[in-house]
């Protein structure tokens, strides 16, 4: 029984440690950023409604390989627009992203990734691709280095 147990912890402390830590507060992202010299991939997504937004996160931001990547070499920062009640942001969310999209995604794209430097300083441009995630990977570090 101990056994079983040990194994159930480790699983579960395993899948807390490749958490994506997706940060919802640019400031907080920022000094994240420049405590650890990391670029921030800033992404906006309609999680309730864009598909192309729900498969980029099934296809890559989910994914261990990239959770385990981008733990090491990014700052994760999501600005979401859901549509659904269920999943209605707070207003202070709500603010926040819209002062994000306003400053990076002023013609409303969907999913819409940029990648900026540790001041907030836009390095490049995505959006969803069929890849596979050490496909995506190469391309989003090409905008950094």
């Amino acid at each position: 029984m101990k056994n079983i147990l040990l194994v159930i912890i480790c699983v579960f402390s395993t899948q807390f440690l490749l958490a994506q830590d997706w940060k919802t507060d640019f400031s907080e992202a920022k000094k994240e950023a420049a405590k650890a010299d990391k670029p921030i991939i800033l992404v906006f997504q309609g999680s309730d409604w864009c598909a192309p937004c729900i498969k980029l996160d099934k296809e890559i931001w989910s994914t261990e390989e990239f959770k385990a990547y981008a733990q090491k070499n990014y700052v994760m920062l999501q600005a979401d627009f859901p549509r659904k009640k269920k999943n209605e942001l707070t207003a202070t969310q709500q603010e926040k992203n819209n002062k994000l999209a306003e400053m990076y995604n002023p013609n409303g794209y969907f999913p819409f990734v940029v990648i900026l430097d540790k001041s907030g300083k836009v390095l490049g441009q995505a959006g969803y691709q069929k890849a596979e995630v050490k496909e995506y990977i190469t391309m989003l570090n090409k905008f950094v280095k």
